[in-house]
């Protein structure tokens, strides 16, 4: 008897493909976010006081005098 089962490669099979697919999919989905999140938004003013210094946007406390 002759033996017939010989393996195919791994990129051969369609499983693997299926496997990444998903984890692909995501990455690309991700680099579509940030794309557009620094494309659109990346240069909007901050807004009801808000001061930016570096990364680091911060709100001044408004001080107010205690009621007696």
């Amino acid at each position: 008897m002759k033996s017939t089962d010989q393996s195919k490669p791994w990129y051969r099979e369609p499983w693997p493909w299926i496997l990444m697919a998903g984890p692909a999919l995501a990455i690309v989905g991700c680099g579509i976010t940030i794309y557009l999140a620094v494309s659109n938004f990346g240069d909007q003013e901050i807004r009801d006081g808000g001061v930016k210094r570096g990364l680091v946007v911060t709100k001044p406390q408004i001080e107010v005098e205690p009621r007696h």
